[in-house]
């Protein structure tokens, strides 16, 4: 047998085995995160752990009802505002921009990118919570801190910025130029040609963006648990303070060691937050597959 042929058989196989190797951890990092939060299933339901409000491990109760509804605001919240943002800002970039504006502008999002997470909590302490204390909360409220689950997803819209603009504005660029001529050439204006053509043929990769987006906002730690007022009480208004499961896991972490089941609610919180993750891509990927196969057919 050809040297070459054996050589190309070994590459194969060794690239399957780290391809494997490789998805095989994300099973690896569930079934650990399984076994440690165990003889936490053994004290109490699975049904108790999401129902119950009341989070007092000293006393053995443990209700993350709270917890997994601040982590839901705080998301959807960043993701309503960095959305429409983003998708506007690509839309100039690619449509209206001139080469040289787009030259500088983009890098200066990328910039966010590497920006530290802490320094964007430090921001939202500085400018993002006096601005929701002072000028917006009392518009509709008698007082808030400005530590409230608005400020966490507002700080966690920016820090989505930089992979949705950059993905986005990847998406738009690979509309063909002819479907844009032709719909320019039978009358219709630049924005009906965007709304009508560019939008709808690039639906499914805004999608995909969106949903990497927001599967960076669920783990986000520091910045959020900086901005968010970390009070165990489910938010009933964008003006209250949340406390999502990053910041549960991030803040209790060094004194699970003295309370009983304590390491094994943290472990839980994590393999919930895993889970949702999980769920949510596998979830967004049917939909996208589906709308993929709408839009070739």
């Amino acid at each position: 047998m050809n040297i070459r042929i054996i050589k190309d058989k070994i590459i194969a196989n060794a690239m399957l085995i780290l391809s494997v190797a490789s998805v095989s951890f994300v099973f690896l990092i569930g079934i650990g995160l399984y076994w440690r939060a165990a003889p936490l299933f053994e004290a109490h339901t699975l049904f108790s752990l999401f129902s119950t409000s009341e989070w007092a491990p000293s006393k053995g109760k443990f209700g993350f009802y709270p917890f997994i509804m601040g982590t839901l605001w705080v998301t959807l919240i960043a993701i309503a505002v960095a959305l429409p943002l983003c998708l506007l800002m690509a839309i100039y970039l690619t449509e209206y921009a001139k080469p040289g504006i787009r030259k500088v502008i983009l890098p200066l999002v990328n910039i966010l990118a590497g920006i530290p997470p802490v320094i964007y909590g430090v921001w939202g302490i500085f400018f993002v919570v006096p601005i929701v204390r002072e000028y917006l909360a009392p518009q509709f409220i008698e007082y808030s801190s400005g530590y409230t689950v608005l400020t966490g997803g507002v700080v966690l819209a920016v820090m989505t910025f930089p992979i949705l603009v950059s993905i986005v504005s990847e998406v738009l660029r690979t509309i063909p130029k002819e479907l844009k001529d032709a719909s320019l050439s039978l009358g219709a204006t630049k924005w009906e040609t965007i709304k009508k053509v560019v939008l709808k043929r690039a639906f499914p990769g805004i999608m995909a963006a969106a949903v990497l987006a927001v599967s960076r906002a669920f783990g986000e730690t520091i910045a959020v648990l900086m901005v968010c007022g970390n009070v165990p009480v489910a938010p009933t208004s964008v003006f209250d303070a949340g406390y999502p499961l990053p910041a549960l896991i991030a803040n209790n972490f060094g004194e699970m060691m003295s309370i009983p089941l304590y390491d094994s609610a943290l472990m839980f919180a994590a393999l919930l937050l895993f889970f949702i993750i999980f769920l949510f891509n596998l979830v967004s990927r049917i939909i996208l597959n589906r709308i993929e196969y709408k839009f070739i057919s």
